[in-house]
């Protein structure tokens, strides 16, 4: 990979995994209501379901994805129908006044499970793949990406379950919580909306024939922006 493609990653990586979505909005609420020390394992079964994911795509899966396209339907309904259940719970709760101890923060198999279900980590997952790995040494670029959405996503995911955690004592007051709650839901209801981008050819970009996915380096510049990729 070379130091253009790696800057590249870094920066695709941050920006996805920092911006608002299902995990991040989620983490929040999580610390807000339990803390972050009880929101941990939430917040590493998100990074390693991701990496389990990305994996399954490098080995074969966007391949399968590339032949049933219905697929795609599918995990876009499932993961819309459980983010709207989450919305709907967090709508329901009138907060914990002072006791955390009441507060259901996902488990780290909750938190891995859902990864499968979430729109956004499989459009990033995929374009990721797709757009940062070098089929003439897969393996290699493989391991870079998953490096890279480990070790800057981790801390990046983890800021956003600490800030909430930091506006715990502040939303204990009166009905705080309760409508930052309402809010969190909202918002998790509206992440539906760019997710929903996700296609079936961005499985079908890492399964081109190797003739057809090396370029040359100025066909490498005319490539279509990644950001449009995820649009």
């Amino acid at each position: 990979m070379s130091t253009e493609q790696f800057l590249a990653l870094i920066g695709f990586v941050t920006v996805m995994t920092a911006t608002p979505g299902p995990n991040n909005l989620m983490l929040m609420a999580s610390g807000a209501n339990a803390g972050f020390r009880r929101s941990l394992p939430h917040i590493f079964g998100i990074a390693i379901g991701c990496q389990v994911i990305l994996v399954c795509v490098a080995l074969g899966l966007g391949q399968l994805l590339s032949q049933f396209p219905q697929a795609i339907n599918v995990l876009r309904a499932g993961g819309a129908a459980y983010l709207l259940y989450l919305s709907w719970q967090l709508l329901r709760s009138d907060g914990i006044q002072g006791n955390n101890a009441q507060a259901k923060p996902f488990t780290f198999f909750q938190a891995a499970l859902f990864q499968w279900v979430n729109p956004k980590a499989w459009m990033m997952i995929l374009t990721g793949v797709a757009t940062f790995t070098d089929p003439t040494d897969f393996s290699i670029s493989v391991a870079i990406v998953a490096g890279a959405f480990l070790l800057i996503g981790l801390p990046l995911i983890s800021s956003w379950s600490l800030f909430g955690a930091l506006l715990k004592q502040w939303l204990n007051e009166g009905s705080r919580l309760a409508l930052f709650n309402r809010t969190m839901a909202l918002l998790l209801v509206a992440s539906l909306i760019p997710t929903f981008g996700l296609q079936a050819n961005e499985a079908r970009l890492q399964d081109e024939p190797a003739a057809e996915t090396i370029k040359t380096p100025t066909q490498q510049t005319q490539r279509e922006p990644w950001w449009l990729s995820v649009m």
